[in-house]
């Protein structure tokens, strides 16, 4: 074959596999997983949520891809973790508050004071314990959890004054989480407390018909509490998963070998997240701080001896075996 016929075919070949190779990169994923967020993109749940996504595209050659909607785009959490188990929304990070309502055991992390710090949250959720709440989530909710995110420990903030004792709480109008356990948590520190929903809560704190709300310091931050709110308490009362989550029957749809790249997927994104969360949490203490906020460090003792009546009562509910494990959890 002459030369010039060689190098023509050579040519030829060489941009075919040139195109096919940006075809391949270039071409639509066969699936986009619609992923719901309460918080923005460059939240501690964004974080996580984006990291997910990166990591489905690679393990699945841009086959598998998300969309994330931000800012509770597709409903509050208790309408997304609803949609899930319908159908209606494919997968979302959402707080564990409201699954109390559907799954009992889940009322643990409503409780007051159960864990001491990260490391004892991640060790207990990342143990059979957190295995076996995934299984009732699926069996109660129709949800498949994919990792055990988070929202970090949650604060208290308020425009009245400082917190430094559980007695300082006394008058203050607290709004909490629709939750009757934490009801229950802030009425044994002394203050009025009133449910809630999250949609009405920045409005409210600016009218003055709530004094106070809490929450992790990424979501204080993320929605702008600093600008109704004068005082940070460290309160650390109560700490919050963030789980990510899909459809259960979404994921039963996909093939076995998409529903390992979807879990090994979220598995590497759990570190990163976790990891964020931390980070977020210091540079966002700091910037609150630098934003007017007046910040205390109060002696939790009185804090965790005043809630003690709270978990007696509810650890018959919850399980009393799993609040127990949860709090003497070895890490």
């Amino acid at each position: 074959m002459p030369s010039s016929i060689r190098n023509f075919h050579l040519a030829a070949l060489t941009g075919a596999i040139a195109l096919a190779t940006s075809t391949s990169i270039l071409a639509e994923p066969e699936r986009v997983i619609d992923v719901s967020l309460p918080l923005g993109p460059e939240s501690q749940q964004g974080v996580g949520v984006l990291k997910f996504g990166e990591e489905l595209e690679r393990l699945s050659d841009g086959r598998l891809a998300i969309e994330p909607h931000y800012d509770n785009a597709l409903g509050a959490e208790r309408e997304v973790i609803e949609g899930m188990g319908f159908g209606t929304i494919d997968a979302g990070i959402a707080s564990t508050g409201p699954m109390g309502g559907f799954v009992d055991q889940f009322l643990l992390f409503d409780l007051p004071y159960i864990f001491e710090n990260h490391e004892h949250a991640y060790a207990f959720l990342d143990s059979e314990y957190g295995d076996r709440l995934a299984q009732l989530a699926e069996e109660q909710m129709n949800v498949k959890f994919l990792a055990w995110m988070e929202n970090g420990f949650r604060h208290e903030t308020n425009s009245v004054r400082p917190i430094e004792t559980p007695s300082d709480l006394e008058g203050i109008n607290h709004r909490t989480q629709e939750s009757r356990v934490q009801v229950d948590t802030w009425e044994a520190l002394g203050a009025n407390a009133t449910p809630m929903a999250w949609t009405e809560v920045y409005t409210a704190l600016q009218q003055g018909v709530m004094d106070s709300q809490e929450n992790p310091l990424a979501t204080i931050y993320d929605v702008n509490f600093y600008e109704v709110q004068d005082y940070l308490n460290m309160t650390q009362h109560v700490y919050s998963p963030a789980p990510l989550m899909m459809g259960l029957d979404l994921f039963n749809s996909f093939s076995e070998e998409d529903q390992a790249i979807i879990m090994e997927a979220a598995q590497i994104a759990l570190p990163v997240q976790r990891k964020a969360s931390q980070e977020l949490e210091q540079r966002y203490l700091d910037e609150l701080e630098n934003l007017g906020m007046t910040v205390t460090h109060p002696d939790l003792s009185p804090f965790r001896e005043a809630v003690k009546p709270v978990i007696d009562e509810w650890a018959p509910t919850v399980g009393k075996d799993l609040v127990d494990a949860a709090i003497d959890y070895e890490y």
